[in-house]
């Protein structure tokens, strides 16, 4: 599945962009959330897409669309820092929730962080996520802030269809 937006073109991650993934989570800004074991190669996984700025051609990072079972995804972004505060985590969001719910049989979307992490917070309730739950796990070697717990957001498709005013 290719999907472009205003600024970006999203595509599915192959293993040629394996460089620009580790190049990606080497930065430990981008993975002050994450910790290292969230650093794995999404390259050919189903789910993942690359984010291309359309303006330049440079890959801006991924994000993640995947089938979970039972018509729910996980939706997931991963931006490379200079591309941080110009909207394209929601832009690359908003899309892929749109064309799962349109088109893609999908029936729930949901989406995971830290807390902490208020940047990516705002980006799941601009893409119409709502607050389910804050959860505490049992982390072997737990990232700075990680007392506060894990939340959960998630969109259902009849949500969406009324966010949207959609008959």
């Amino acid at each position: 599945m290719r999907l472009e937006t205003d600024r970006l073109i999203l595509r599915p991650l192959t293993p040629a962009d394996a460089d620009r993934v580790a190049d990606l989570n080497s930065d430990p800004e981008v993975m002050r959330y994450l910790g290292d074991a969230a650093a794995g190669d999404v390259a050919g996984r189903e789910g993942y897409f690359a984010a291309v700025e359309k303006a330049s051609g440079e890959f801006t990072g991924w994000f993640e669309f995947r089938p979970l079972g039972g018509g729910e995804v996980e939706l997931g972004y991963r931006l490379r820092r200079r591309f941080w505060g110009r909207g394209y985590a929601t832009e690359g969001a908003r899309a892929l929730i749109t064309r799962g719910f349109a088109e893609g049989g999908v029936e729930r979307v949901v989406a995971f962080t830290m807390a902490v992490n208020t940047g990516s917070r705002r980006v799941m309730e601009k893409s119409g996520l709502r607050y389910v739950r804050t959860f505490h796990d049992d982390w072997p070697d737990p990232l700075p802030g990680a007392e506060h717990g894990d939340v959960e957001y998630a969109l259902a498709k009849d949500d969406w269809i009324r966010q949207h005013g959609l008959p």
